[in-house]
């Protein structure tokens, strides 16, 4: 079929007429007034020649005259991908001959610049794509423009946002003409202020209950092109998804429900990407035995873990209506970054959020079941604290000892699948209640020395200069790790140019298949490999099972020449220097209140010995956690053998009930597709909102008014390591990918241990998301280099090879209008961060 009426398209239809055309011909199906027209599809298209006769002949029944000839691909106005303005449309189109030449315009657009290079970053290949053209009859608009059902740019449902101009609305889409802009209540009656512009006031009501109509029929928000005629006729040009919304929290209702906030939590632990199914489900089911055992209700799972577009978010609504609580919630969330503390300080304005007492929603923290787990947990744990800061080397003994323990356990073998199903959801019970908890004190009591100390030295201390102590921290799993690797790269250095020259994929690759000379790393991984990114998601591979990020790092080490910064020397000297910075702040400190001072210095020289610790609990956590995996995927691979799955890794596309609903013959193929389909559509989203309301709003899309007074060459973000250095921008989005040179300033969306072998050899930090107390910022710490976290869309803002200063202690980044570093200096070494002044 060549040419199909658009009256005639039917849903499903998208790989023969387009997307464009399938949204008119829904349009069309609900009642909607759409120009008249004809689609000429993808047949046409793949055949290569266009049908000239059948073209004519539609041409001619539709009337002659203007019409206005837009592509409409196959991957165009999806769901997650709205390809708006990448490829042609040729309007005021009149004559046969010019019809023609329209169309082969159109089909030659799939091939543009523009176009290439949308559909390279949305992970498109030329191949996947079809082009078919949609012939609609010219409307002559006396105003014309967009109007979106949901405000694109906060996220609010509840909100329909139009842009218009007299005349064609051409000047609205390709944005060179100022438009009328209004924000209109999704229902309802207008704000007074909205008589103005080429709109009138019945005009805007008008298009409000067009546009709710619309959002109805076709199931999604959506961006609708429209017209007005000379006489006063609406008429409907184009309607598709609004591809950059982040999901709503699930169960929610946006207009009529009850208003919720929800703060993400998942970046504490490196989940920028979503979580698998599987990941939050056991998560979930963890966290909720965790909790029966301390004798608290589990209903606290509902609110503690909510999962909105595969990110873990936690339920804030019980704490911004508590009445005692609800001032204090800023300062709690300050760990968040300080995007998120602004962001909770408007929402405390909202008076649909005005205190109020708890109801049902919020009796998960009531006062009774906030308690039990207060009494469950904090008098065991300040025991251990005060014995912590007491003896020091015994408290450290003792949380090793733990791990130890953890790593002897014996494994088991369940007889059957749906055995291995239900070992793997209770695999992590005896570590979580029992060692987990126990290697705690010892970072509850550096964490309680440093904010002792802060608070004695209030007055003395200079921005950054408390984190300047916590350099080159001893005892810390994760730092150990890393100068292991380190090791292993000094025994590599005789084959650095096969591994320099190769990429790192390939050369997981030969690993894998036993073709590279052995180095050391085989033992590295058998020591480390239960490690990765996002490894508290049970779904995302671990570096035994793929050691690509591992080979990443490797490769930038072998790039270092400079013995003074090779990572051990490094981080001796951050060591150095932290010492020097306690000693000088202590001396300073008791010219004007030496018994404070000695105090403080008690208590930061505790915390040096043991703040090393804070990345023990987690680690000790990862070996449970990658027998869950090592079942759950030994049970896939049955589910695979009995044509329940495609292929053992699908298991973790579903949630542990699923999986056993498998296991006893449930054929759950079909969901595992559409789960894969929503992760990689989810995986691709750069931005993810720290605070999330329940109608959708990011309180933090708001205009910050704090970042503008710096001007537009500074980026502001939250102090996390101190040190100032200047480098190129290295941006990347996964350990993977990283092509790190010595000096370079890493940038990226989130950090986690599975990040930490690229900073042995980085000159500083960014990234968008994190917490002062997270993986990142405390290793970035550890090794004496700078960082800078929450730092909003820095991985666009920022540009690859951009030289930037970044100074850690204030949280500024300084951007450069000068060729990168690395390339002026000829050299792979790069810039090396900059060692602060002494404090005088």
């Amino acid at each position: 079929m060549d040419l199909i009426d658009l009256a005639h398209i039917t849903p499903g239809t998208t790989e023969l007429v387009g997307g464009k055309a399938a949204g008119l011909g829904a349009l069309i199906a609900a009642g909607e007034r759409v120009p008249d027209g004809f689609c000429l599809t993808t047949e046409a298209y793949r055949s290569g020649a266009v049908p000239e006769r059948a073209v004519r002949a539609a041409y001619e029944h539709l009337g002659g005259g203007p019409v206005a000839v837009r592509s409409s691909a196959t991957a165009e106005d999806l769901p997650d991908a709205s390809f708006a303005g990448q490829q042609d449309t040729v309007l005021e189109v009149e004559g046969g001959d010019a019809l023609l030449e329209a169309i082969r315009q159109c089909w030659d657009s799939v091939d543009s610049e523009r176009a290439v290079a949308y559909r390279a970053g949305q992970g498109l290949k030329a191949g996947e794509l079809a082009m078919a053209v949609v012939v609609q009859r010219m409307i002559t608009p006396t105003a014309a423009g967009v109007m979106f059902t949901a405000n694109p740019l906060t996220g609010t449902r509840t909100e329909t946002v139009v842009d218009a101009v007299p005349g064609l609305g051409t000047g609205v889409v390709d944005g060179t003409r100022d438009t009328d802009h209004y924000v209109l209540p999704g229902h309802g009656p207008l704000p007074g202020h909205q008589d103005h512009g080429c709109l009138s006031p019945a005009q805007l009501r008008d298009l409000q209950q067009t546009g709710q109509r619309v959002q109805r029929a076709l199931g999604s928000p959506q961006d609708i092109e429209f017209a007005y005629d000379a006489d006063g006729t609406l008429w409907l040009l184009q309607s598709r998804a609004v591809t950059t919304l982040f999901p709503l929290p699930p169960g929610t209702d946006p207009v009529r429900g009850d208003p919720r906030v929800y703060l993400e939590i998942g970046h504490m632990q490196g989940l920028r990407r979503p979580v698998t199914p599987m990941g939050v489900s056991v998560l979930r089911e963890t966290t909720r035995r965790w909790l029966q055992i301390v004798g608290v209700d589990d209903a606290v799972v509902d609110q503690f873990l909510v999962d909105i577009g595969g990110r873990l978010f936690m339920d804030l609504t019980g704490f911004v209506r508590s009445p005692r609580l609800r001032s204090h919630v800023p300062e709690m969330v300050q760990v968040y970054g300080p995007g998120v503390a602004r962001g909770v300080r408007r929402i405390l304005d909202d008076p649909r959020y005005a205190p109020r007492p708890a109801g049902p929603g919020q009796r998960a923290f009531s006062a009774g079941g906030t308690a039990r787990l207060l009494l469950a947990i904090v008098p065991a744990s300040l025991l251990g604290a005060l014995r912590a800061l007491a003896r020091p080397a015994a408290a450290r003994e003792r949380a090793f000892h733990e791990l130890e323990q953890v790593r002897r356990q014996p494994l088991t073998e369940p007889a059957d699948t749906a055995s291995r199903i239900r070992a793997a959801a209770g695999q992590q019970d005896a570590t979580m209640t029992g060692p987990m908890m126990r290697s705690l004190p010892p970072l509850w009591a550096a964490l309680i020395a440093q904010g002792v100390a802060d608070g004695l030295l209030r007055g003395v201390l200079r921005p950054g200069e408390l984190n300047a102590t916590l350099r080159g921290m001893p005892h810390n799993v994760t730092t150990q790790m890393d100068l292991e690797l380190w090791s292993v790269s000094e025994a590599a250095r005789p084959h650095r140019e096969l591994l320099v020259s190769t990429g790192p994929d390939e050369l997981a690759a030969r690993f894998s298949r036993g073709e590279l000379p052995e180095f050391g790393l085989t033992a590295f991984l058998e020591e480390y490999g239960i490690r990765g990114s996002a490894e508290i998601d049970v779904g995302s591979p671990r570096w035994a099972d793929d050691p690509t990020p591992v080979f990443a790092a490797l490769t930038g080490y072998l790039r270092v020449s400079d013995p003074e910064q090779a990572p051990p020397a490094r981080f001796a000297r951050a060591a150095v220097e932290a010492e020097a910075a306690l000693a000088d702040l202590i001396d300073r400190a008791k010219r004007t209140r030496p018994l404070r001072a000695r105090c403080a210095g008690f208590l930061l020289r505790r915390s040096r010995e043991l703040a090393g610790l804070r990345e023990l609990p987690k680690f000790l956590w990862l070996t449970p956690l990658a027998e869950v995996r090592r079942q759950l995927l030994t049970a896939g691979a049955d589910l695979t053998e009995r044509g329940l799955l495609e292929q053992p890794e699908d298991v973790m596309f579903l949630t542990l009930d699923e999986a056993l609903d498998a296991a006893h013959g449930a054929d759950l193929r079909p969901v595992v597709t559409g789960r894969r389909r929503e992760h990689h559509r989810e995986a691709r989203r750069r931005q993810v909102p720290g605070l999330l309301l329940s109608d959708g709003t990011n309180p933090q899309a708001l205009p910050d008014d704090a970042a503008a007074e710096y001007g537009p060459d500074v980026l502001v973000g939250q102090p996390a390591a101190t040190g100032v250095a200047t480098g190129p921008v290295r941006i990347v989005h996964h350990p993977s990918e990283a092509r790190v040179q010595p000096g370079d300033i890493l940038v990226a969306p989130t950090t986690d241990p599975g990040w930490t072998p690229l900073f042995l050899t980085l000159g500083g930090l960014v990234t968008e998301t994190g917490s002062t107390i997270a993986h990142g910022p405390t290793v970035a710490r550890e090794y004496g280099i700078p960082a800078v976290i929450c730092v909003p869309d820095a991985t666009t803002r920022l540009t690859e090879g951009q030289v930037v200063t970044i100074d850690g202690a204030t949280g500024l980044i300084r951007m450069h209008d000068t060729e990168p570093l690395s390339h002026r200096d000829g050299s792979e070494q790069g810039a090396v961060p900059e060692t602060p002044p002494a404090p005088s």
